[in-house]
């Protein structure tokens, strides 16, 4: 199931071959470690000793402090040895030039979930500065979604910019141990939860 995902850090499309490969893709986007990345960034090539092989990583992320991440993804229950070989070989190249190398199978469902529900509000158009302020000062103490969601306004509208600051960190809440919901609490970036 091969597409595109519109990447917020990139403000561009990544190509993805596999839902899978989608999730982890958009686990990256909203990895504030990572500035930006790619899909199949470079080929890969070496001789085993019986004949030459080649392998293009999934992904490549530059991170924030500057250094780079090689991601695979392969669901765990579906590497063959042949597919092991590769992966080793690829994290010694990455290795040798500095990089990270990791390879990544299925992601935690529930975080898996709170963030695909967060990323339909990742673009720029669904923040609003005048909500987005009034919400900073709702959240200043953590509060339950919801209620902090209606002491700035009509749901309806205020709530997408809740969702899109969740998404860009400057408000935050628990996405991994439970489904976000009305009574999650959040808080802003600098408070605690």
């Amino acid at each position: 199931m091969p597409g595109l995902w519109w990447s917020a850090t990139n403000g561009e499309h990544v190509g993805f071959e596999s839902w899978l490969e989608r999730e982890h893709v958009m686990l990256l986007d909203f990895d504030p470690a990572v500035v930006a990345f790619s899909s199949q960034p470079f080929w890969l090539l070496w001789h085993d000793g019986k004949r030459l092989r080649r392998h293009a990583p999934d992904f490549f992320a530059r991170l924030h402090d500057g250094t780079g991440l090689v991601v695979d993804v392969r669901a765990d229950d579906q590497i063959p040895a042949a597919d092991a070989e590769v992966f080793e070989v690829t994290a010694r190249a990455c290795a040798s030039v500095g990089w990270a190398f990791r390879r990544v199978g299925n992601p935690d469902p529930v975080l898996t979930a709170n963030v695909r529900w967060l990323a339909g509000n990742r673009h720029p158009r669904c923040s609003d500065s005048a909500v987005a302020a009034l919400l900073v000062q709702a959240f200043a103490q953590p509060a339950p979604l919801l209620e902090g969601v209606q002491a700035v306004g009509d749901p309806i509208a205020v709530l997408p910019v809740a969702y899109h600051l969740l998404w860009t960190r400057v408000l935050r809440a628990d996405l991994g141990t439970a489904l976000l919901g009305r009574s999650s609490l959040i808080s802003t970036a600098g408070g605690t939860s």
